[in-house]
């Protein structure tokens, strides 16, 4: 029996910089990344989304700005 995965989302770091402000859990510097996605069905790219996230530096926890 072979298994084959037709669908698949890689995730690429494309940049990274310091970001104001400090985390509320254990008062670190903030960093925002910018992170390219992108879906691919059967190796063919279908979707590219570029997204903004930000990290704590110490306690490395996804901040989530409201």
């Amino acid at each position: 029996m072979c298994l084959v995965f037709v669908c698949d989302e890689d995730e690429r770091v494309i940049g990274r910089q310091a970001a104001p402000g400090a985390c509320p859990y254990c008062g670190g510097m903030v960093q925002a990344m910018d992170v390219q996605s992108q879906w691919r069905f059967c190796f063919v790219p279908l979707y590219f989304k570029t997204k903004r996230r930000l990290y704590c530096t110490i306690c490395s926890r996804r901040l989530v700005v409201q």
